[in-house]
């Protein structure tokens, strides 16, 4: 089964940047282009990972990492152009799993990628194991 990936990022140039490294790998792309759409196709379908930018239309990227973390222990990996600190602390310590700054190497990205994605499948072989037992 192919991982799925939700993609958010109101940059389309950089949304479609991301969707094309990411299917490089076979991973399955969902797209949203504003904060409140992410929510929105979060709560409807089940993702793998979460590739989010901070400043986004409609709700910030902290406010939608936010509403994973009430739902969800998916990863969330923060992509944006903000490098400050405070930004970086905030979006870790409200429950993001990784922080890459653009511009971002793509073969870095895309390592940081799989180890989020193996790291939650994993997690997800222990927990099915664990409730056989």
């Amino acid at each position: 089964m192919l991982d799925r990936v939700l993609v958010v990022e109101d940059d389309e140039t950089v949304r479609t940047l991301l969707r094309f490294l990411l299917e490089d790998e076979s991973i399955q792309v969902v797209e949203a282009s504003s904060g409140t759409q992410a929510v929105e196709r979060f709560d409807a379908e089940v993702f793998d990972l979460v590739l989010l930018d901070i400043r986004l239309p409609g709700m910030s990227g902290f406010d939608v990492c936010r509403h994973i973390r009430r739902k969800s222990n998916v990863p969330v990996i923060m992509v944006t152009a903000q490098q400050d600190s405070h930004d970086v602390v905030t979006g870790l310590e409200i429950g993001a799993d990784d922080y890459v700054t653009k511009p971002f190497n793509d073969r870095e990205l895309m390592a940081r990628v799989r180890v989020q994605l193996r790291r939650r499948g994993g997690e997800t072989d222990l927990e099915r194991l664990t409730v056989a037992n």
